[in-house]
């Protein structure tokens, strides 16, 4: 197999779990949580009273997309009553994210979601099989990676 083709199959598989993951969302009556990995990531920031990325642009640099594109999925999580936003202590002019009651539940199911799909994507493969692959996905990792630093 070309590496094109193995190009072509990375993206098929990547449009396919977006897809299901999406279908799973919609069916589970979270389609309006907006992008699941931000509310995972507040969630994960709610955890550790010491996490610094509450603060939009932090969470910009962590999903890699723009702040401005945060301050839309922010703006909507609020509206919906997923977040609250209020001033941080030591700073008032940035505003730190905090997930609401109903925030926190939306990331159980995102998170019940992903484990659903992830299941569903692995099925049928041996124990042997996933370590291999995930040997696979850990080299590729590392090709890329160190090529970011030459």
């Amino acid at each position: 197999m070309s590496s094109h083709e193995m190009e072509l199959l990375a993206r098929s598989l990547k449009n396919a779990h977006r897809l299901a993951v999406q279908a799973e969302l919609n069916a589970a009556g979270l389609e309006k949580v907006g992008h699941p990995m931000l509310v995972s990531i507040l969630q994960s920031a709610d955890e550790d009273p010491e996490g610094q990325f509450h603060a939009q642009r932090e969470l910009a640099d962590l999903l890699h997309v723009s702040p401005p594109a945060i301050a839309n999925s922010l703006k909507c999580l609020e509206r919906d009553g997923y977040v609250r936003r209020e001033p941080w202590p030591e700073d008032a002019r940035r505003n730190r994210v905090i997930l609401t009651e109903k925030g926190a539940a939306a990331v159980q199911g995102c998170r019940n979601v992903f484990l659903r799909v992830s299941d569903r994507m692995m099925a049928g493969f041996s124990p042997e099989e996933l370590e291999q692959l995930a040997q696979f996905q850990r080299r590729m990792l590392d090709n890329l990676n160190s090529n970011e630093k030459e």
